[in-house]
């Protein structure tokens, strides 16, 4: 039996998936495998999350700013992505996960465009919960490209509002993210989300993304059920 607190669960649950890198060091393994394994976590706490009763869970997997990093690191990171969308898809539709990529399609490749596309299609009618997944995403650009749609569309500046905005944001019809939960020490959005974050609680945790686990996810999912939330009232 479950000893976890009945409460108010997050609808939207964001995960900030940071340390895969420096954990895959402090184990003595190329820096690379770290990614591998934070995917494994991934799905392992994705599920968790949605046997919680969260309906939503976005991760961000690979911003805007990431291409910054070395060449080696990019391309090991984009065949993990079409692998995983290749491969590892059949998993997560079996668990009725629906699978979004949020972001920009430029600079993905022919092949991840096509992966992305038709894991979309597969899972469109699952039902269980949907995983977001932010790649080459930032939140900053999100909100440019949706104002430049606007203004392309000749929406006059008086009737901008911020439901007209929200429609316009690649996460367009996803309920605003209640909780953020980021690993590795670090204390920063880092782009992510900054629209949908607008009331969103905090929590952060030392441990790295790889050893995060379904027990730590249950503590702050535990603490957000015990959480007053005002939004500015």
């Amino acid at each position: 039996m479950s000893d976890t607190v009945i409460g108010e669960v997050p609808r939207h649950l964001g995960l900030i998936l940071d340390g895969n890198r420096r954990w895959a060091r402090e184990h003595g393994l190329p820096p690379m495998e770290g990614h591998k394994v934070g995917y494994k976590n991934m799905e392992v706490i994705t599920q968790a999350a949605f046997d919680r009763g969260v309906e939503c869970v976005s991760t961000y997997v690979f911003s805007t700013e990431n291409w910054n990093r070395s060449a080696e690191e990019v391309r090991y990171l984009m065949r993990l992505l079409l692998w995983i969308l290749k491969h590892e898809l059949g998993n997560l539709s079996r668990h009725g996960i629906r699978v979004q990529i949020l972001g920009s399609k430029l600079r993905l490749g022919k092949a991840l465009v096509k992966a992305i596309h038709d894991a979309e299609e597969q899972t469109k009618n699952n039902k269980r919960g949907t995983l977001l997944v932010c790649l080459n995403y930032g939140g900053q650009q999100e909100i440019v490209d949706a104002m430049k749609q606007l203004v392309a569309d000749g929406t006059p500046a008086s009737d901008i509002t911020a439901d007209l905005i929200s429609e316009q944001l690649n996460a367009n019809g996803v309920p605003p993210v209640d909780l953020i939960i980021r690993t590795s020490g670090e204390q920063r959005l880092s782009n992510f989300m900054l629209w949908e974050a607008a009331y969103s609680e905090f929590m952060f945790t030392s441990t790295k993304w790889p050893d995060f686990s379904v027990e730590e996810l249950n503590g702050m999912l535990d603490e957000y059920a015990n959480r007053h939330r005002r939004f500015g009232k």
